[in-house]
């Protein structure tokens, strides 16, 4: 890069990460960078060190050196709550919703202005309130369920429901840790939909291992193992990479 040259703006740019647990490299020296309205989704094998660098950017898990720049803010040097509060959302394997809510109040209670202490207290289900409930509930799917009980939804629908709980807050980038696992097929066609309706005006990283679903939202792959980059670029690319089908797509 010419001297006085400014690097791409990246929504989020990973340099050098590492994190080591007791002298073992989880993540290894890794760098990759994600653009705005991109959808990446990261794949690998088992122990490939996917959900840990989620775990990095979200602060849950400290690294030992390297950044994570989300626009111009170093996430390594914030709280978790600082990350949430500057437009990062995750979405675990396991759906952390309200099972005794209904799918409008479990929406209302991620709003943010009930985050905070006083913010629950002076909360008020105003006009915005309802507005923004029922746009997210039309982009989930879920508009015509939202007097229902958390508890009676489908697998499918539990997973929107956590989806729709972090868009309401707005972030400008979504990570989700296999959103598809144990949907019918019917339900991953239109969660596919439903990322590529969401990303404008926000990125979204996946972590997954059904390549169909793969294929249908990708717009670049990053394949981990050991940690480290294995091969990164289109689907296409991927697929047809030689060391990817030796490690991981070959089994």
């Amino acid at each position: 890069m010419l001297i006085g040259q400014q690097p791409k703006d990246f929504l989020l740019s990973v340099e050098g990460l590492t994190v080591s647990f007791d002298g073992f490299k989880a993540v290894n020296d890794l760098s990759f960078y994600v653009d705005e309205n991109e959808i990446r989704v990261i794949i690998g094998p088992n122990g490939a060190g996917k959900t840990t660098v989620l775990d990095l950017i979200c602060g849950k898990t400290r690294a030992t050196s390297g950044s994570i720049h989300f626009r111009d803010r170093d996430l390594t040097k914030m709280r978790e709550n600082e990350i949430v509060q500057a437009g990062v959302g995750r979405k675990f394997q396991t759906p952390s919703i309200y099972d005794d809510l209904t799918v409008f109040e479990n929406l209302e209670i991620s709003f943010p202005r009930g985050r905070s202490v006083l913010g629950a207290l002076t909360f008020k289900r105003d006009a915005e309130v309802r507005e923004r409930v029922h746009e997210v509930a039309e982009m989930i799917f879920l508009k015509d369920r939202l007097a229902m009980r958390a508890d009676l939804l489908s697998h499918g629908q539990k997973q929107w429901l956590e989806i729709g709980m972090l868009l309401i807050q707005d972030p400008e980038l979504l990570m989700l840790d296999e959103p598809v696992a144990g949907m019918s097929v019917s339900e991953r066609v239109k969660t596919a939909e439903l990322l590529h309706r969401i990303i404008e005006g926000r990125s979204v990283l996946v972590i997954e291992h059904d390549m169909k679903f793969v294929e249908d939202i990708a717009h670049k792959v990053t394949v981990l193992h050991q940690g480290q980059i294995l091969s990164e670029g289109t689907m296409d690319k991927v697929k047809n990479d030689p060391k990817v089908i030796e490690v991981y797509l070959g089994h």
